[in-house]
């Protein structure tokens, strides 16, 4: 069982479960240009997060996790915009975008309590 705190697996299985939700999307003329871009953020939120939890200062962290932030962010819009075009699947959307939102809280929050240390 994953533990909800642990950050680096949360943020790795988001990016799982978006390119499960992609390659269930249909292909047309409007999604081949939303796919590949809500894949990219979505999974660069883990990617960001993981360099951040490698940073070599406070300074470097905030701007890590401030890059992860934007992702989850960008994410979201575009789990929005997929669910427009695909009404079909927008139940699964809706479930993405309540956890790339929890993440966008969740790094709001850390950048906000590092940047008290500062």
């Amino acid at each position: 069982m994953v533990k909800k705190y642990d950050l680096e697996e949360r943020t790795a299985k988001f990016g799982e479960n978006v390119i499960f939700f992609a390659k269930k999307l249909p292909k047309n003329d409007i999604t081949k240009r939303l796919i590949p871009q809500l894949v990219a953020s979505s999974t660069s939120i883990g990617a960001n997060y993981c360099e951040a939890d490698c940073s070599e200062s406070n300074k470097d962290f905030i701007h890590k996790m401030s890059i992860a932030n934007k992702e989850s962010k960008e994410a979201k819009h575009f789990l929005r915009m997929v669910s427009c075009a695909c009404e079909e699947h927008v139940e699964i959307g809706r479930e993405l975008w309540k956890e790339a939102n929890e993440l966008n809280l969740i790094f709001t929050t850390i950048i906000k309590k590092s940047k008290e240390k500062l």
